[in-house]
């Protein structure tokens, strides 16, 4: 079985994207495994964060690596807090405390010009060093409430009004929140680009 390691200490998103790789031979293990460090993440976009994390996890693991870099953009905010969205309200800030700095930042804002979108880019090497890594996408789109709702989730989730659910991401079952998030869709796409190059 092929192994590579995933830029993440999550056991949760270990075990989803381990699901989802099964059927390609691969076998995941958590970056943990090979260093209690991380890479920084000081680009400007989604896609040069996830690449500066998975060279880290494959330098430092020897492994083909995968990572994923994601935020929330809203409109009303010219796209912030985009690749800021885990530290918007200043680093080592809890998810309540950037959830309040979202709310006040959109305070006065009608509800119709709270439209919004979670991102979420993928990426694949096959090396540290290789030049033409695989890059996958996901987007998740919906508006942003004016109170929290919901209990489940992280982040953003219970700001994040989803239309066709009628609900926030908080409310929603984890499994169907998998299948349609924005992470979910990344993945999807990267499971069918790892499939095209038979990696």
């Amino acid at each position: 079985m092929k192994e590579a390691v995933l830029a993440s200490r999550n056991e949760g998103k270990l075990a989803e994207m381990q699901a989802m790789l099964a059927p390609l031979g691969w076998k995941l293990r958590l970056l943990s495994d090979f260093t209690d460090g991380g890479a920084d993440e000081p680009a400007s976009t989604f896609v040069e964060n996830a690449l500066l994390k998975a060279r880290h996890a494959s330098l430092v693991s020897g492994l083909p690596a995968i990572a994923d870099d994601s935020g929330l953009q809203v409109d009303a905010l010219d796209g912030a807090p985009g690749v800021l969205s885990a530290r918007y309200a200043g680093e080592g800030a809890t998810d309540a405390q950037n959830n309040q700095k979202l709310l006040q930042a959109l305070k006065g804002v009608p509800d119709g010009k709270r439209t919004a979108r979670f991102v979420c880019v993928m990426t694949f090497l096959r090396d540290a060093n290789d030049p033409l890594p695989i890059i996958a996408q996901g987007l998740w789109r919906g508006s942003i409430l004016s109170n929290p709702h919901g209990n489940h989730g992280f982040g953003y989730d219970p700001l994040f009004y989803v239309a066709e659910h009628k609900c926030a991401a908080a409310e929603l079952d984890a499994a169907v929140k998998n299948k349609i998030s924005h992470r979910g869709r990344a993945a999807k796409h990267l499971y069918s680009s790892l499939v095209d190059v038979g990696v």
